[in-house]
Parts: C-alpha cells; sequence; structure tokens
C-alpha cells in the first residue's frame, strides 16, 4: 500500500499537470486523482465530493491533497478536509513538486510531504541567473 495523491485546483490546471508529470515519467507511481474546482462551484457540495474522493483514494497510507494557491476556493476545500486522520495539504502545486512526489512511491506520507515541499521550492529560480553561474 502507498500514499494516494489527490490534486484539488482551479479549472483544469490539475488535470493538465498530471498529464505533463505521466508524460515525463511514463507512468504514474501513485494512485492519483484530480478535483477541478470551476469559479462557480457550490463550496459544500464539493467538499462532500472531495471527501468521497479521500475514503476512495486512501489505502491506509494516507492521501496528500495538493492545490495550487493558498487561500483561493480550491484551497479552502482542501483545508476544510484537514480534520480528517492521514490527509496532508500542500498549496502552491507546481510540475517539479508533483514529479518529485510521484518519483517517492515508497514514501509515508510525513516524508513525502517532505520531498512535495522540497520539489515545488528546488524547481522555481532565476534562470538568467543560474545560467550565468
Amino acid at each position: 500500500m502507498t500514499v494516494s495523491v489527490l490534486l484539488i485546483t482551479h479549472d483544469n490546471v490539475g488535470k493538465a499537470l498530471l498529464e505533463a508529470a505521466i508524460n515525463t515519467l511514463s507512468f504514474c507511481p501513485l494512485s492519483a486523482e484530480i478535483l477541478s474546482i470551476p469559479s462557480d462551484c457550490d463550496p459544500e457540495s464539493t467538499i462532500q465530493h472531495a471527501m468521497q474522493k479521500i475514503h476512495e483514494l486512501d489505502q491506509g497510507q494516507g492521501v496528500l491533497i495538493l492545490t495550487d494557491i493558498y487561500g483561493s476556493t480550491p484551497s479552502n476545500i482542501a483545508c476544510a478536509l484537514s480534520k480528517k486522520e492521514n490527509v496532508r495539504i500542500i498549496s502552491g502545486i507546481n510540475l517539479p513538486m508533483l514529479i518529485r512526489v510521484l518519483n517517492y512511491p515508497n514514501l509515508d506520507l510525513d516524508e513525502l510531504v517532505l520531498k512535495a515541499i522540497s520539489g515545488g521550492q528546488e524547481g522555481i529560480m532565476d534562470c538568467i541567473s543560474h545560467i550565468r553561474e
């Protein structure tokens, strides 16, 4: 059993990121689902839908939720799930973060949180400064 991943993002951001990650890796080593949040969503019913997805995804090792902008509707929906046991939430998803998570399918939930954060942070750089070094 492994940790599962749920992407809760604006519109199709999560879908695009997961497709890009799978294309890069050639497969998806963790069970992953997407919850796309349209601008006109009903937050309460969406929270219930997200809870159902967590229930379906959790194989006993927990669910890592990756969301885009902290404080936005997708993030608020994700944070509403924080009381569930074995759920961790990271905002600021980017492709390096997601690929890092998928590259470590055998880590436990707490270790995977650290990999997600380090992957997201290390994937951000000033390219011009980096090239000139």
